[in-house]
């Protein structure tokens, strides 16, 4: 199930939300790679209500790869978490759309985050907690970006839920190329090695992400790595199967 729509906004207007967001700090790039993914999953895959964010049966939504929220928020608004009337204020004195995301002033949002690395094991700890209270039903999601792989505690992370076989916990990984570490178009091996299952698509391709995301992984945790085109680039990639 789909994130219920109440607002007349569609995938077509994020670009004129985005816009009302200014400022010399909003890590254009790091948004704008996220921006396909993110309404992926809030129009095709997540079960989470805006009237009722917090409900017990949701699917939960952690964005890990914090430091660049205008997409996150632009896509809150197209979906009726948050007030439209919110953006033009991003950044400012008083206004909850800080340059990293706040969960106590954010519905929808179940973490803080933007020091990068944390997102995934936190994942990991909400998807053993909730097998732990025997609720199979609710599906697990974190954003990372790939040069968060650069961090140790990533690779705790990854290693433990392969070996415990969290198959709630759904990661999707932005491929930008700006990780330090590993190795370009290797970012899948980093998850396969540690049991998950593991697709590779194009970033910006809506409906071969939906289908990533519905892939079987057979008890496994899944990762989905989504490649866009590299932080530094001038051009970006243009959306495809957009509905």
């Amino acid at each position: 199930m789909a994130t219920s729509q109440l607002t007349s906004y569609g995938y077509g207007d994020l670009g004129a939300l985005m816009a009302l967001m200014t400022g010399d700090e909003k890590h254009g790039p790091a948004a704008t790679s996220t921006l396909d993914v993110l309404w992926v999953l809030y129009d095709r895959v997540l079960n989470i209500d805006p009237r009722d964010p917090d409900a017990p049966g949701r699917d939960w939504f952690l964005l890990s790869k914090g430091h660049g929220p205008i997409a996150y928020y632009a896509v809150l608004v197209a979906k009726g978490f948050i007030d439209p009337g919110l953006l033009s204020g991003f950044a400012s004195f008083g206004s909850p759309l800080g340059y990293h995301p706040d969960r106590t002033l954010i519905p929808g949002a179940e973490i803080s985050s933007g020091s990068l690395g944390h997102g995934l094991g936190l994942a990991v700890g909400i998807a053993l907690g909730l097998r732990a209270q025997a609720r199979p039903e609710p599906r697990v999601f974190t954003l990372v970006g790939d040069a968060e792989l650069d961090e140790g505690s990533n690779y705790e992370a990854i290693a433990f839920a392969g070996a415990v076989g969290l198959d709630s916990l759904h990661a999707v990984v932005i491929d930008n190329a700006s990780s330090t570490h590993g190795w370009s178009g290797g970012v899948g091996t980093r998850f396969e090695c540690e049991g998950w299952s593991t697709v590779t698509v194009n970033g910006r391709d809506h409906e071969a992400l939906e289908a990533a995301f519905a892939a079987p992984r057979e008890g496994r945790p899944h990762a989905v790595i989504a490649v866009v085109e590299p932080k530094d680039s001038a051009i970006r990639r243009p959306a495809t199967n957009v509905r």
